[in-house]
């Protein structure tokens, strides 16, 4: 069954360029995945029938035991044989109906395969939670597939209905899925109808699994949904709301029915929701004039029969109700695909504007012909069988005389509704009329086809037929394509096949109806005799037959009533209520400001778990206060530092006492005996540090320009809050601990496993390998997104070297020369003087784009030192990234004192030393790092062990010696070219392309483009 799934993937995958090669024909070879599903119910029809049933279980996440578990009893047998056969001949179908030049016919044909494979998976599924996984892409596969025709308001808003609707119904289910699990012990579906839970709280799971089959089944008050989908393209309705989803929903009542149908809350549940949607789809159905919508209430009427039936809990019911799925399944697909022959034909599906249909289609006519006569109960097809033993089911209820009662009398009323609506639909759809009425009735008055535009509707005032509301013209019918046609009249004529073998049925279908806890077996037959419910039969036909005869009269009597309130419109203004209510709330919680969102979130967390932690929490009996006088230092300028940061008007002054805040942790964590996490946190203060300072100079130097004094305080009481609050937990948590810590075992494993004695950095690149693989995906996305939201020239950026400076002379002395320059006279006096005598001034380049910058932003001094510290710098770095395996540094720390040193570099000699500095694109070092980071990872792999696993390699060199070589090395070199590129692209972005952005707006004369011109440069010699 897993091979089944691969084929429906795979044919996904590949249908855009089947079809790109193939045009719509295409879809002939799309038909060979649900056709191969067919074919392999059909191929254990014999063993299912004998009670063996396949199994395949695959591991998927053995540590959470989640596996992926399939298995085919006679129920999925039955609905793997309709989703596959349905969904093939819906794809052969497909091939005729769209046109050669239609577009997005690949994306189609994609999604309504990979719909048919969410289906196979849905139905045989064997996990619960698989279940839902595969429940959930019915969903969105049926949201893109309804609204396949994006450019029309009808189709976006009856996707987005349905996808509210069936993922509000999942969520709901999910609930239930997981109580029944954790009450059960197990997910195994096969294992909980077995031995099915009780009590109060299998009872609420119950009820969501209800309310998430009433979602996909269409039940009432959530029916509205399908009728707005026929919006949808014809195959889409034929296959999803006749054979696939909507049966998935029928699906999960019949599965679960075994186990709790003989449950108070789920009778009364499934009787009131069964009878109440036959009764109010096949009502509607009566008053409507589009032929897919006259389908598609009659849909929803069937579908409330066919829980109803095999929910109720008998094994005579269920039968019927199982022999009902297969029947509605031919017949309903049938006539859904009949609809777009005579739509193609004609042009319209309006049943008030056809006549003579018949005559010019006579094999979509036969088609048409048997697929109603099966609907509304007619011998000798398969649907009269099914209806017969609903009937005689019925007749013998288990339950209460009075809920039979009513039941079987809600079935014979829905029942007749039924017959009136089918011959109507196949009257509208086939017959010739004399006279065909051109007013639209009251009833339907929400449906529009294109009256609009003052002179249509000054010509309904004066009541005149509208254009597109007049008959059509026989003879302009024209012949559809045989594989436009043959699709339904198969069908139609497997329903009357199968009604003349109703044991063989039987035989096939008994097993699942058995496993009913209550009543007698069901059959079904042709003929029983003249039995009570052969009466009921011929009352249905002859009441029904008479509601037709007088259409007319009943349309009029259907207009005169009340409606009362419509689900549709109902649903349209409770979303319009929830739009209102959601503007108003993000308007007061989402203000735009970010102390706000942090306030609120940290109130939250002194209220909730703070509070919970002083009532309840569980508090050590001693309390050290600290192991070293020296603790006490770094404490009291934490706080101190945090208090004035909090009280702090002044941007860059909390900056700075946030900063002093981190290097006091950074002495906590030294004095702790952890040098690793003491190195990494003055390397990353620095660097936040000089970050901060770089986006300081584009924001105001003030908070506000008001003292604000009563907000200082609430940020200063807050903030103690939450540091008493962190402090509890740092005393609580471990006392609440009940396993004990996987910490443990680290040392041992990093030495055994991990070949290296540094703790820290082993769990980094081998014990916790995976998570660093996140993080250092996030720094890679977070860098890209940085420049993106920065750069105004190209996203890629060149890179920024001195010999690409342009030079304008003394007009133009340097980067940033707009400014003044107080001490130009003192600094240009020795070299006036040694020009005077004759002489060449001495000038030393310290640093390579020195120059370009202008002469009163340079520093002599920072400019030596850079050039003493800059080297040694780079060597410490090395040797923090080929020691950090056993001694403190790694990949990380050792990337950060090299950005640290580009930070040195840059804030020397501007940005056009951090491209002689670093003349490489952090692209390149961000993608380089990543990539060696994730194929160090396929070492293990290819070693016989697993992803990211070290390998230890020794190697013996001549004049070296052995070297003990772990390719964790390679992964931890990955991390120190993500940390480097990150801390490029951030100066990049942050420093260099600011700069330009500054200088542009510091010129009076700048243009709006000023940014995307070079540099213009000029200065000293070299």
């Amino acid at each position: 069954m897993l091979y089944l799934l691969v084929a429906h993937l795979a044919m996904a995958l590949g249908a855009p360029a089947l079809v790109s090669v193939l045009g719509r024909k295409a879809f002939l070879v799309m038909a060979l995945a649900p056709a191969s599903a067919a074919v392999y119910a059909l191929s254990w029809t014999t063993r299912v029938m004998d009670g063996v049933h396949p199994t395949e279980v695959t591991q998927w996440v053995p540590g959470l035991g989640l596996e992926l578990a399939f298995r085919m009893d006679t129920l999925s047998w039955l609905m793997l044989l309709l989703v596959g056969g349905v969904g093939a001949l819906v794809l052969v179908y497909c091939s005729a109906y769209f046109s050669p030049t239609a577009s997005g016919l690949g994306r189609f044909g994609a999604v309504l395969t990979a719909f048919a494979g969410a289906m196979v998976g849905l139905v045989t599924a064997d996990d619960m939670l698989l279940l839902f996984i595969f429940w959930e892409l019915t969903t969105v596969f049926s949201y893109l597939l309804i609204g396949h025709y994006a450019d029309r308001k009808a189709s976006r808003r009856a996707a987005m209905q349905a996808i509210i609707v069936t993922t509000a119904g999942g969520l709901a289910m999910l609930v239930g899925v997981v109580i029944l699990g954790v009450q059960g012990g197990t997910f195994r579906l096969s294992e909980i109808i077995a031995d099915p839970p009780t009590g109060g709280a299998v009872t609420a799971a119950i009820v969501c699994l209800l309310a998430g089959a009433a979602s996909k089944a269409a039940l009432i008050p959530l029916h509205f949904w399908l009728p707005a989908a026929m919006a949808a393209p014809t195959p889409v309705s034929a296959y999803l709301h006749a054979a696939a989803m909507v049966k998935a929903g029928v699906y999960l009542v019949a599965r679960f029915a075994p186990a709790y149908s003989d449950t108070t809350v789920w009778r009364t549940i499934v009787i009131v929701l069964g009878v109440g949607t036959l009764l109010v789809g096949g009502y509607r159905a009566l008053r409507q004039h589009d032929l897919k919508l006259v389908l598609a209430f009659g849909t929803v009427s069937q579908l409330g029969l066919i829980v109803l039936l095999v929910g109720l809990g008998t094994r005579s019911a269920a039968l019927a109700g199982l022999a009902m799925i297969g029947a509605h399944a031919m017949f309903k697909a049938s006539l859904f695909l009949v609809v777009g022959v005579v739509d193609a034909a004609t042009g319209t599906r309006d049943l008030r504007r056809l006549t003579g249909v018949g005559r010019a289609l006579p094999l979509t006519a036969l088609a048409g012909a048997l697929a109603t006569a099966s609907m509304i109960g007619l011998p000798p097809l398969a649907g009269y069988v099914a209806k017969e033993a609903a009937l005689e089911a019925l007749l013998h209820g288990e339950g209460p005389t009075w809920v039979d009662a009513v039941v079987l009398v809600g079935v014979v009323v829905g029942s007749m509704f039924t017959v009136a609506y089918g011959l109507r639909f196949f009257w509208g759809a086939f017959a010739t009329k004399k006279h065909v009425a051109a007013a639209v009735a009251r009833a339907n008055e929400h449906v529009r086809l294109n009256a609009t535009g003052k002179q249509l509707v000054a010509q309904r005032g004066a009541g005149l037929p509208l254009p597109d509301e007049a008959p059509i013209d026989p003879a302009r019918i024209h012949r559809q394509p045989a594989l436009l046609v043959w699709p339904a009249l198969v069908l139609a004529l497997l329903g009357l096949a199968a009604a003349l073998v109703p044991h063989f049925g039987e035989n096939l279908l008994a097993p699942y109806a058995d496993t009913y806890p209550a009543g007698e077996p069901g059959h079904l037959t042709l003929w029983a005799g003249l039995t009570p419910a052969l009466g009921l039969t011929v009352l249905i036909l002859a009441v029904g037959a008479l509601l037709f005869w007088q259409r007319k009269a009943v349309e009029q009597f259907q207009a005169s009533l009340w409606t009362g309130p419509e689900a549709d419109r109902t649903y349209r203004r409770i979303m319009r209520r929830l739009d209102e209510v959601a503007a108003d709330v993000t308007a007061v919680t989402q203000r735009g400001s970010l102390p706000f969102y942090l306030g609120a979130i940290l109130v939250v967390l002194v209220v909730g778990p703070g509070l919970l932690m002083f009532i309840g929490g569980q508090w050590p009996e001693q309390v050290k206060a600290w192991d070293r006088p020296a603790q006490i230092a770094a404490v009291a300028a934490i706080c101190v530092a945090s208090i004035l940061a909090a009280r702090s008007r002044r941007r860059l002054k909390a900056v700075i006492l946030v900063g002093i805040a981190g290097y006091g942790n950074a002495m906590l964590f030294l004095l702790h005996g952890a040098p690793d996490l003491a190195l990494t946190q003055v390397l990353v203060e620095t660097i936040t540090l000089v970050v901060m300072v770089l986006v300081l100079r584009r924001l105001p130097p003030y908070f506000s320009n008001r003292p604000l004094a009563t907000s200082r305080w609430v940020r200063l009481v807050l903030g103690v809050a939450v540091g008493v609050v962190m402090m509890g937990f740092a005393l609580t948590v471990p006392l609440a601990r009940v396993a004990s810590p996987i910490s443990l075992d680290f040392p041992a494993e990093a030495f055994i496993h991990g070949y290296g004695k540094n703790i820290v950095n082993v769990t980094l690149v081998d014990i916790r390998a995976w998570d660093t693989m996140g993080e250092i995906s996030v720094l890679l996305v977070a860098a890209t997104g940085v420049a993106s939201l920065v750069f105004l020239r190209t996203r890629s950026g060149e890179i920024l070297r001195e010999r690409n400076a342009t030079s304008s002379g003394a007009a133009s002395p340097g980067i940033w020369a707009n400014e003044e320059d107080p001490g130009a006279a003192l600094r240009r006096r020795g070299v006036d003087e040694a020009t005077a005598e004759g002489k060449q001034p001495r000038m030393l380049v310290w640093l390579s784009a020195g120059r370009t910058l202008a002469p009163q932003r340079r520093s002599v001094i920072f400019e030596v030192v850079t050039r003493v510290l800059f080297h040694s710098m780079i060597v410490f770095a090395i040797f923090l990234l080929f020691s950090g395996h056993n001694a403190p540094g790694g990949g990380f720390a050792a990337g950060l004192v090299v950005g640290i040193a580009l930070i040195v570099r840059y804030l020397a000699g501007g940005r056009y030393e951090l491209g002689e500095a670093a003349p490489v694109h952090p692209g390149l070092l961000l993608g380089t790092g990543l990539f060696l980071s994730v194929g160090v990872g396929l070492i293990g792999l290819v070693m016989g062990g697993s992803v990211l696993q070290s390998v230890a390699i020794d190697l013996t060199l001549p004049l070296v010696g052995t070297i003990h070589l772990v390719t964790s090395l390679f992964f931890d070199i990955g991390v120190f070219l993500v940390v480097v590129g990150l801390v490029l692209d951030i100066l990049r972005t942050l420093g260099a392309e600011i700069d330009r952005h500054g200088e542009a707006a510091a010129r009076e004369d700048a243009g709006p483009m000023e940014a995307m011109e070079p540099d213009q440069i000029g200065g000293g010699r070299r």
